[in-house]
């Protein structure tokens, strides 16, 4: 295997593969990258056995074919520290990766490229085309409802709903719930795969940059996305998502209405003063006006009022501050509906202008 590429070439997709490459590995050939060259085509391939991304790079002459692994985080500091516009020659020999560039000279350790392990992609069975933007708007805003090491291992992951027309989003923590609507581009298709954290995460961080069309496709067991120069492959999550819309409130009586952006920035500075641990806030509702109150074990306090647009009866309840914050940042609109039924029953948080996405909170006693 021999080939040539400019370093500028290649930092950007070898970074981006090795970034699914964890530092401490039980297998070593899980810390190296798999390089395979077919003519002028250059595919590097990273994986941690839950979830796979492959970069591409056209090359401007042939090399000689080949598919070798070499330790990922090395010929990333490598190629991070020759200058720019540096001619980067790479050759396989005798079981040695030989990396030439100017009157610098790299000999890494390779591993066979037939022990390097794969995702299984199975066949995809569902399977649609969204526009990078869509994409990556339904992720932004349902990532941060998705839970971290639950018991529930179904909520440690996102649910990617297909239902006829509509393709949905969902994401929950038991507490609170993130639900976003897009249509489908016409599929008819159904499903409900779970794809896990760290997946959605690294697909997020893939999404920027990118352009055009994202296509999205499902097997029994792996999710696929396929876009400009890059493919991630992601195992799926076995298991049975609940049924999320029993948690959505059908009726919420109590309806305020108010600028998103000054909600948000006042709850921002009450959670200066809440407690550490439960993170509590109050919300008190009178006709025309919403006052948050919060302490802390030190004593300490902060209250915000602002005048809002309410004409129910009063009420008093209690929510973790960072769950409305992170709803509330969610949105894009310059208001937010925020829908009540009681004390005890959970906030509905909308877009007036905007009904594909939908927040739950539940309340917490103060």
């Amino acid at each position: 295997m021999k080939f040539s590429i400019s370093r500028d070439a290649l930092v950007k997709p070898l970074n981006l593969v090795a970034g699914v490459v964890e530092r401490r590995q039980t297998l070593p050939i899980l810390s190296n990258v798999l390089l395979s060259l077919e003519g002028k085509k250059l595919s590097l391939t990273g994986t941690d056995l839950e979830v796979e991304l492959v970069g591409r790079v056209e090359l401007d002459s042939a090399g000689v074919d080949g598919e070798v692994t070499v330790p990922a985080r090395k010929l990333v500091d490598i190629c991070k520290s020759l200058p720019d516009g540096s001619i980067i020659e790479l050759s396989v020999e005798s079981g040695k990766a030989t990396v030439k560039a100017g009157r610098s000279r790299f000999t890494l350790s390779t591993l066979a490229a037939t022990e390097f392990p794969s995702v299984e992609e199975g066949v995809g069975e569902l399977a649609l085309d969204l526009p990078q933007t869509t994409v990556k708007r339904l992720i932004e805003r349902t990532a941060f409802a998705m839970a971290q090491q639950d018991v529930r291992y179904f909520f440690n992951g996102m649910l990617f709903e297909l239902d006829g027309e509509k393709f949905k989003l969902v994401a929950t923590n038991g507490q609170r719930l993130a639900v976003v609507a897009s249509d489908s581009t016409g599929s008819h298709l159904k499903g409900r795969p779970i794809v896990p954290r760290k997946g959605v995460l690294e697909l997020a961080k893939l999404l920027d940059g990118v352009d055009g069309d994202i296509k999205l496709s499902f097997s029994e067991t792996c999710f696929v996305a396929d876009m400009a120069g890059k493919r991630f492959i992601s195992k799926l999550i076995d298991g049975e998502y609940p049924d999320y819309t029993k948690a959505i409130p059908s009726e919420t009586d109590k309806l305020v209405v108010c600028d998103r952006q000054m909600l948000r920035e006042a709850m921002v500075r009450t959670a200066v003063m809440s407690n550490e641990v439960y993170k509590n806030v109050k919300l008190s509702l009178k006709p025309g006006s919403l006052s948050l109150f919060t302490n802390n074990p030190l004593q300490e306090q902060a209250k915000e009022s602002l005048a809002v647009d309410y004409s129910g009866e009063a009420l008093e309840i209690g929510f973790n501050v960072h769950f409305l914050i992170e709803a509330l940042g969610a949105l894009s609109g310059g208001t937010v509906s925020m829908g009540f039924s009681g004390q005890t029953s959970p906030c509905l948080i909308t877009d007036p202008e905007d009904p594909s996405t939908e927040f739950v909170v539940s309340p917490m006693v103060i």
